[in-house]
């Protein structure tokens, strides 16, 4: 028998993994900058009302892009399946790139008036689509591309470098904050972070182009690629995409719970100055960042559902209690420690979801089967979660959002309880033994 799967690329792994992961990281970086200078660029787009209706418009157009992700990973997804996972990435990463220089370039309402917004969320759209073809393309990269043993650590990195990408995101507004005033930060300082984005990718886009093709990919034959990536096929494996949805569903409420919206709640329902807020979520964010691969690494031992069950149940219970100290947590460090202890409950799912949709189906339909039903579950829930959270704050129920979240968590936790251990009936595990056991 040769030698196992990935012995003869271990050199190049390290290589390949950061290449893909650092295009992650750049798309990511891209689309949390909306989130991040939302408070900033809200009243150029939509100058009359309130801070929370403002706030609350910019939420809709970040939930609008949201639906676009299902389209992209259905298109880039079929075609990662069928022309590579280089070649979806390399794509992907460009439409990324062409949205970010729209916003930044798109006039104030009071230049172009409701053309304003209308670009806005065309530019919006282009981000969605590029973030759901992004998202499967790049979890079964990651997936493939690592060595037996090792993947649960290897692929978590999606999630260090899309948080990473968040990070980047806090850093430039916290250091445009210490350089640029409230009315500068308003006026045009936003615009800045969008052309960092823009630059970024292009170089991105030139470091996918020498990518290695996954050895999964790769062996699969021109007949086999030609009927990759469709529904029909993806229809094949009813059980597999149903669990891809339930697994999702609280994982993505939950991490945008703790990540994209609690920052808007600390300023917005707490009353935490926005530069105080924003040093919180970058400390927060590092040390989630951190537990990532450790997860991982841990999920390589003991398997990967423990992990989820863990998070099912504690963000269930917990989840509530968290917020209801949090609406009167005016000390910095006890919000840092609330939003802390939220993220290491969220770290059960984040940290190998990726790998767990990547196990569940072959490699013919895997970037499609990661991809679709999680952009679709990501599209309806986690995208609508900050709209969601806004909307029952402008009708004076907030607490109702704590229920949700723990609600949709809940959820996901019957799913984590019925479903198998992905990590010993993994497709990609039983693929490669058959091709080196041939060979």
């Amino acid at each position: 028998m040769s030698q196992p799967a990935g012995a003869a690329r271990k050199g190049s792994i390290a290589g390949n993994i950061f290449k893909g992961s650092v295009g992650n990281l750049i798309e990511w970086y891209d689309w949390y900058v909306y989130a991040a200078f939302s408070v900033y660029f809200s009243s150029q787009f939509f100058p009359t009302g309130d801070p929370t209706s403002q706030l609350l418009n910019t939420a809709a157009i970040f939930a609008v892009g949201f639906l676009m992700r299902p389209i992209g990973s259905l298109l880039l997804g079929r075609y990662a399946d069928r022309h590579g996972r280089r070649a979806a990435l390399t794509l992907s990463i460009s439409v990324m790139a062409a949205g970010s220089l729209i916003i930044a370039c798109t006039p104030s309402y009071s230049s172009i008036g409701i053309m304003a917004p209308i670009i806005l969320v065309l530019a919006r759209l282009l981000q969605g689509l590029s973030l759901g073809g992004e998202y499967g393309t790049s979890a079964t990269y990651l997936s493939e591309m690592a060595s037996r043993g090792r993947r649960g650590f290897y692929s978590s990195f999606q999630y260090v470098t899309l948080i990473g990408g968040q990070l980047v995101a806090l850093g430039v507004q916290i250091v445009l904050q210490q350089l640029l005033n409230e009315a500068e930060m308003h006026a045009w300082g936003w615009r800045i972070p969008f052309i960092i984005g823009a630059l970024g990718a292009l170089a991105v886009l030139w470091l996918r182009r020498s990518m290695d093709e996954s050895e999964q990919f790769s062996k699969m034959g021109s007949e086999s690629k030609a009927k990759a990536g469709t529904i029909r096929a993806l229809m094949k494996h009813p059980k597999a995409v149903l669990t891809v949805v339930g697994l999702t569903l609280g994982g993505t409420v939950a991490f945008y719970t703790y990540t994209t919206y609690l920052q808007k709640f600390m300023v917005n329902s707490v009353g935490l100055p926005k530069e105080v807020v924003s040093w919180i979520n970058f400390i927060a964010l590092l040390v989630f960042v951190v537990l990532q691969p450790l997860a991982g690494m841990l999920s390589d031992r003991i398997g990967r559902r423990p992990l989820l069950l863990c998070f099912g149940i504690l963000g269930t219970l917990l989840t509530a209690p968290l917020f209801f100290i949090m609406e009167n947590m005016k000390n910095p460090i006890g919000a840092f420690l609330l939003m802390l202890a939220g993220l290491i409950i969220v770290t059960g799912y984040t940290s190998i979801n990726a790998i767990v949709k990547a196990e569940l189906f072959p490699t013919e339909v895997r970037a499609l089967g990661v991809g679709f039903p999680y952009g679709l579950t990501v599209a309806i829930f986690g995208g609508t979660a900050e709209f969601i959270a806004l909307w029952f704050k402008s009708i004076g129920m907030e607490p109702l959002f704590y229920f949700y979240v723990a609600a949709c968590i809940a959820v996901s936790f019957f799913v984590y309880w019925r479903m198998d251990e992905s990590s010993k009936s993994s497709h990609i595990e039983a693929e490669l033994d058959r091709k080196y056991s041939v060979s």
